[in-house]
């Protein structure tokens, strides 16, 4: 009896760890899956947890394949392009069929996805092109050097005279996305630095090539190795309170602000705004953040370019379904990620400001109204 016993017990121990182990296995570290079967269709990385974007985007994913016979899982890389690889690899090590990954670092991300096209898996770059590799299918995108291009036409028309500072920034010398917001309304603004409008307030490498319309990869990066955030709020405002403190009154007074996006914008913003000898500012930003949405209401932001990422999420999983039901997706264009041209799908941009931000937001579902104070 006794013997039966210790039997017994043995083997509800031994179920108890088989569960156990089941339950860890079925979580990934920094992720989150949905679906059913034995393995995972689509693998989904992100840059990381810590901006509202991605957060935003990892909900959207999963309800894109709600309906759907297809699995997928999402991990987040948190800033570091070594634990992006470990997530590919972790993704390939479940079968995954396509891989979606926002990089870190377009260019360290390349092994990452060499990896995945070894395992013939169909690599969609997602929002943030992969450059130097072949190992990139698809990328889906929105038109950045538009977004550029719509941020210094705002600046230029909410400009009055001559030489009114303008206060240069750029996102991150990783992203490539970053060379072409940079880019695209550099092609904008060059005339109006060139004419007088504009007269570059805090970069000399810019300044330099203040007669330079189009340029190349180098000179583009000497300007933002001067004038980038690493898209990090912090950075932003440091950078933005050494150039205030540098600079005479002549380069103060009503001011044009080129901020990448909405996180850097806000904390650029309340330095400017802090400075007395400021009198008044005009700045720009991107992805429509429900923080700038407010700052806009309450005219602390003065635009942000809307980047609808409900239909770029659903381009990107509309594609990778089209890859696992064995068709050709849809593209609508090209990029050169310096190993050759990857097929592209773009999404068009919506510049938004207060006289549009209820039509373009809440009126489309995007926000609701009660998520907002002063909203009309």
């Amino acid at each position: 009896m006794k013997k039966n016993s210790k039997s017994l017990l043995l083997l509800m121990i031994l179920v108890l760890f088989a569960l156990m182990a089941a339950a860890c296995n079925s979580e990934g570290e920094e992720g989150s899956g949905s679906g059913s079967g034995s393995g995972v269709d689509v693998g989904i990385v992100l840059p990381t947890k810590d901006e509202p974007r991605w957060v935003q985007d990892e909900q959207r994913f999963k309800d894109a394949l709600s309906d759907s016979d297809y699995s997928t899982e999402i991990l987040f890389s948190q800033g570091s392009s070594a634990k992006e690889k470990e997530n590919v690899e972790a993704l390939l090590n479940k079968g995954i069929k396509v891989l979606i990954i926002t990089p870190h670092d377009g260019a360290a991300a390349a092994a990452a996805v060499e990896a995945a096209k070894k395992d013939d898996v169909t690599v969609i770059a997602y929002d943030r092109l992969i450059t130097d590799t072949d190992a990139v299918d698809y990328y889906v995108t929105f038109d950045s050097l538009a977004v550029g291009a719509a941020q210094a036409q705002y600046l230029i028309d909410n400009a009055e005279g001559s030489d009114n500072p303008l206060y240069l920034y750029a996102g991150a010398s990783s992203d490539n996305n970053a060379f072409l917001f940079f880019q695209g309304a550099w092609e904008v603004l060059q005339p109006k630095i060139a004419d007088g409008t504009f007269k570059i307030a805090n970069s000399s490498e810019a300044e330099a090539l203040s007669d330079t319309k189009e340029l190349d990869r180098d000179q583009l990066s000497k300007i933002i190795g001067q004038v980038t955030t690493n898209w990090d709020p912090n950075e932003s405002k440091n950078k933005a309170q050494t150039h205030l403190t540098s600079v005479g009154e002549d380069l103060k007074g009503d001011v044009a602000i080129l901020a990448p996006n909405d996180g850097t914008a806000r904390s650029i913003a309340d330095v400017f705004g802090s400075d007395s000898a400021v009198t008044d500012y005009t700045i720009t930003g991107q992805d429509a953040e429900k923080a700038s949405i407010q700052y806009i209401i309450d005219e602390k932001q003065s635009m942000t370019v809307f980047k609808d990422v409900r239909t770029l999420v659903q381009d990107a999983m509309g594609m990778a379904v089209e890859v696992l039901d064995g068709n050709e997706p849809e593209t609508t264009g090209s990029y050169d990620n310096g190993a050759g041209e990857v097929k592209a799908k773009q999404t068009d941009v919506i510049v938004v400001d207060k006289e549009n931000v209820k039509s373009e937001l809440i009126d489309t579902e995007y926000y609701e109204a009660s998520e907002f104070t002063g909203i009309e």
